[in-house]
């Protein structure tokens, strides 16, 4: 696989097909690009006649990463991103697919370079301003907990939290983060945050949301808010494993109706 340096990361990436227009596929906290295939995350896939980027972040699946909490932020993703952009497709607008953290990548990348952007979509919008605040709490505690007893002990006691009824059918699943750089990337989670509402309302980039019920990580009352703040964007709700399973075909939808 090539790799892209950026500091003091190694980015994993790939890309799949030769032709057409670029799409990038971003992946959540503690997953990876292959992670994500096996929960059901893989939009890309419906697409035909396009090159789908997909990496993992720092620290995150095969990527490299560091030791600074700082370098997990989105905002600090965001740049990493562009730069990834940059290296493979320079000058040419893609299109940006990704879930919970790739969505606030997402979102801060496009505020810095709004013209990068075809189409958004933003999938499991995760807890963001008032709320984010119970939110790092959380991930705090789960890093200080993984320093404990390690990571086993964090997938224990997430498998007792409640599924969200749209994953009712999804494997189980482990971190793809190193047990020792973990604790690290929660902490830079507990920091980031979406960017400014105001910052928010100037996206004109063409936008997807998919969000789902029951998850109290990932509320519906963020997808909601984005979707009253984006100007030029729609929203789809999923209950069910079949609500999921539509994802990618709206996705190719959502990004062959915006092609050039």
């Amino acid at each position: 696989m090539p790799v892209l340096e950026v500091g003091d990361a190694s980015i994993d990436y790939e890309i799949e097909g030769s032709e057409g227009p670029l799409v990038v596929q971003l992946h959540g906290l503690t997953s990876s690009r292959t992670r994500d295939a096996l929960l059901g995350l893989d939009l890309g896939r419906s697409l035909r006649g396009h090159r789908i980027l997909r990496y993992d972040a720092r620290g995150h699946g095969r990527s490299s990463g560091s030791e600074s909490e700082s370098h997990y932020g989105w905002r600090a993703l965001a740049g990493d991103l562009l730069a990834l952009l940059d290296h493979v497709a320079p000058g040419e607008q893609v299109h940006g697919v990704g879930p919970s953290m790739g969505t606030g990548t997402l979102l801060h990348a496009a505020v810095r370079d709004p013209e990068r952007f075809a189409t958004l979509t933003l999938v499991t919008p995760p807890t963001a301003w008032k709320r984010r605040r119970d939110q790092a709490a959380i991930y705090l505690r789960n890093a200080d907990q993984v320093e404990r007893h390690g990571s086993v002990a964090l997938v224990e006691s997430g498998s007792t939290a409640p599924v969200p009824p749209a994953l009712a059918d999804a494997p189980l699943t482990r971190p793809t983060v190193a047990e020792e750089l973990l604790p690290t990337v929660l902490r830079g989670a507990a920091t980031t945050d979406f960017p400014s509402k105001k910052s928010i309302r100037r996206i004109e980039t063409p936008t997807l949301i998919l969000a789902w019920t029951g998850d109290r990580t990932h509320p519906v009352k963020t997808a909601n808010t984005l979707a009253e703040l984006l100007p030029h964007s729609r929203m789809v709700l999923a209950r069910t494993p079949y609500g999921v399973m539509a994802w990618p075909g709206l996705f190719a939808e959502h990004v062959t109706l915006h092609e050039e």
